[in-house]
């Protein structure tokens, strides 16, 4: 029910702002650190979870197989969610939570390299590598 809610609110937003211009962003990020706060934890919270939410979509979920560009941009995403994750465990001196994101993170990157090297593969410039 939250995911639902959530993702109505978003898609409201986003057809509400047409973001297009300098002005519009500008006042959409005013309007944000006004109502969380600059320095807000609660702001971090909704950023891991807003970059965790675009790797899965970037997945494209509903397909049998995402295709490597994709699956490569998704991991990517994911990337930047457990790495800003572990700073946030850093800062809580939760160095078991630190070590869990950058383990996530550090697979993450590696998918990232594989799938680049596929692409690279799809287009003539690099080898198959046998795995």
């Amino acid at each position: 029910m939250l995911g639902v809610l959530l993702a109505k609110t978003e898609l409201e937003v986003t057809a509400a702002t047409r973001l297009g211009s300098d002005r519009d962003e500008a006042e959409v990020l005013l309007g944000w650190t006004e109502q969380v706060g600059p320095d807000s934890g609660l702001s971090a919270n909704v950023l891991v979870n807003r970059l965790q939410r675009t790797g899965v979509q970037l997945m494209g979920l509903d397909e049998e197989e995402t295709p490597v560009g994709r699956m490569a941009s998704s991991m990517a995403v994911v990337a930047a969610a457990d790495t800003f994750s572990a700073h946030l465990h850093v800062q809580d001196g939760d160095v078991e939570g630190v070590r869990r994101a950058l383990g996530r993170a550090e697979a993450a990157v590696i998918e990232v390299q594989q799938r680049m090297h596929d692409l690279r593969v799809i287009i003539g410039d690099a080898e198959e590598e046998e795995r």
